[in-house]
């Protein structure tokens, strides 16, 4: 059974109403309607909530970028509605301890799997849609590009971490080395604080709702100052750092 307080927080992201048969089923796992006769999973409402998605994310950007082309645009849809993306915002709004899975399932950490959480979010959009249609559908798109569609449109449509990983190939560095220092919040307002070292430097820290956002916020400032924090390493280098 879904606690009251939580399934009414997500069915508001989704505008659906808590008691709403279509998000109960947006939230099943398969292995949960192995285990229980005729109740229908969420692998339907995903395969329609993915168009859905890729038809709104399409045009938010067609509209909000108008001098991009073809190919940019493919890319920035790609960034923004890939799994771990999607993942890592369904962590974020506390969708995990919503998801409705089998007692195996549940047991071998599959309410964390990355596939599993983005499957139910792709879910939870094809419900909106239909239930109330295009228009908050694409609402409730919007709102899970927001938290990080303004700073990769300022940053050229590039991810932070993809270009950290170009500026540092060519000082001839290996890879940027990421670890996670600390985390905590509950699990609607979790957060993880993250470094990143570069042959044997840590150079910057940063915290974010998810893992992969506190990468992309420290590798941000690595880019932003790579001539004060990289350039020094080509004349002084150092071991790589281990993480702990």
């Amino acid at each position: 059974m879904l606690g009251k307080h939580m399934t009414e927080q997500t069915a508001s992201l989704f505008e659906l109403g808590p008691e709403a048969p279509l998000l109960l089923q947006a939230l099943t796992h398969p292995s949960l309607a192995n285990e229980q006769r005729d109740l229908p999973d969420n692998q339907r409402l995903e395969f329609l909530g993915d168009a859905v998605l890729g038809l709104c994310i399409s045009e938010l950007l067609y509209q909000r970028c108008p001098d991009a082309d073809e190919g940019t645009l493919t890319r920035l849809r790609a960034q923004l509605v890939n799994a771990e993306r999607l993942a890592d915002w369904g962590r974020s709004q506390g969708l995990t301890p919503e998801l409705r899975l089998g007692r195996g399932a549940s047991a071998g950490g599959l309410r964390e799997s990355t596939n599993v959480v983005a499957d139910a979010v792709e879910a939870c959009i094809a419900a909106t849609y239909l239930e109330n249609g295009l228009e908050a559908a694409r609402r409730a798109c919007a709102r899970l590009v927001e938290p990080v569609l303004d700073d990769l449109l300022a940053n050229g449509g590039r991810d932070p971490k993809s270009e950290l990983q170009e500026v540092v190939q060519s000082f001839g560095f290996s890879p940027p080395l990421y670890e996670v220092i600390a985390s905590g919040g509950p699990a609607h307002e979790s957060w993880f604080e993250v470094r990143v070292g570069v042959r044997g430097m840590w150079l910057a820290t940063a915290r974010g709702r998810s893992k992969r956002q506190a990468e992309r916020a420290a590798a941000a400032q690595v880019v932003q100052a790579r001539g004060e924090l990289l350039e020094p390493l080509v004349a002084h280098p150092t071991q790589p750092p281990e993480a702990k």
